[in-house]
């Protein structure tokens, strides 16, 4: 009923990369080390990113379906051509053929039972408009055979209570977003409305950076502190008793601080805890020292 995770699992490069914390340093891995597996010991879903930069390809989501438990569930980010079209890689109106293209590509994570929610992410600046709504009606047509949630930034749907309406007819989830507000921010409670799926996103509060930033990844430089999670867990926690499925991903990536996170979401929400952290981890965020186990440091050179 109820999954956390993380948005994504491979973060290599950068200050804020997961290697030496999360994972081993390359250098200390194990031969056959596997991210994916690694993780999927740990936590029962994940977002995927990497369908958002590029059309998903059956073979590597075949690939991860073999690196995972039988249990385990993806949710899948829409490719951005459905959704970010200036950024967008292939240049064009959205077709059929897209469709189906990305149709194929997660259908080994669908046929092995491990597909979660699609999620339909659309940036702040998407406002609403009778072409904005109309487009939005025909991508949850195009995609009504899956669980869909849908990520809407800008505030101009969030006054209009059609916009509720509008998801409720294709049953598909409005995704709760914690992030930094600004006067344009959704505005939403975090518990949305009685349905079929909910899904809560958690990006971090780093407002000095979410605009202004020398790197992209600094904009998820934020770090919850109990504090702020629990009245987040409060809410959840009144919420999976309403819904059939609940999913709750930590975006805040820079440095695995969305893993810490997530365990203390976890210890909140009385979800198992399974697999031990690294010690570099567990040294990291010293919070979780009585709430999980650890492995032996990796070795040193």
């Amino acid at each position: 009923m109820l999954r956390i995770g993380t948005s994504g699992w491979n973060y290599p490069q950068g200050k804020g990369s997961w290697n030496g914390i999360f994972y081993p340093l390359p250098e200390d891995r194990e031969r056959g080390f596997d991210e994916l597996r690694f993780y999927a010991e740990r936590f029962n879903t994940v977002e995927v990113n990497s369908t958002f930069y590029g059309q998903p390809r059956a073979n590597a989501a075949l690939g991860w379906v073999k690196r995972t438990p039988g249990d385990f569930e993806f949710a899948v980010k829409l490719y951005q051509k459905f959704t970010h079209p200036n950024m967008s890689i292939d240049p064009g109106p959205v077709t059929q053929a897209d469709v189906d293209a990305f149709k194929g590509g997660i259908e080994p994570l669908a046929a092995a039972g491990k597909l979660g929610p699609l999620l339909i992410q659309f940036p702040a600046s998407f406002q609403r408009s009778q072409e904005a709504i109309d487009y939005v009606a025909w991508l949850l047509k195009a995609f009504a055979d899956y669980p869909l949630a849908v990520e809407l930034r800008h505030r101009s749907w969030s006054d209009a209570a059609a916009t509720a309406q509008l998801l409720d007819e294709h049953r598909a989830a409005w995704v709760q977003i914690d992030e930094p507000k600004f006067p344009s921010s959704i505005r939403q409670d975090l518990k949305g409305a009685p349905a079929d799926l909910y899904y809560l996103r958690l990006h971090g509060r780093n407002a000095k950076e979410w605009w202004d930033h020398a790197e992209s990844e600094d904009r998820y430089n934020y770090f919850y502190s109990a504090e702020e999670l629990q009245p987040i867990a409060n809410k959840v926690r009144d919420v999976r008793a309403l819904v059939k499925k609940a999913y709750l991903f930590l975006n805040n990536h820079f440095s695995a601080q969305s893993v810490a996170n997530a365990v203390t979401l976890k210890k909140m929400l009385d979800e198992p805890i399974k697999g031990r952290m690294p010690a570099e981890f567990v040294e990291r965020f010293p919070d979780l020292a009585g709430i999980v186990s650890t492995l032996p440091r990796a070795r040193l050179l």
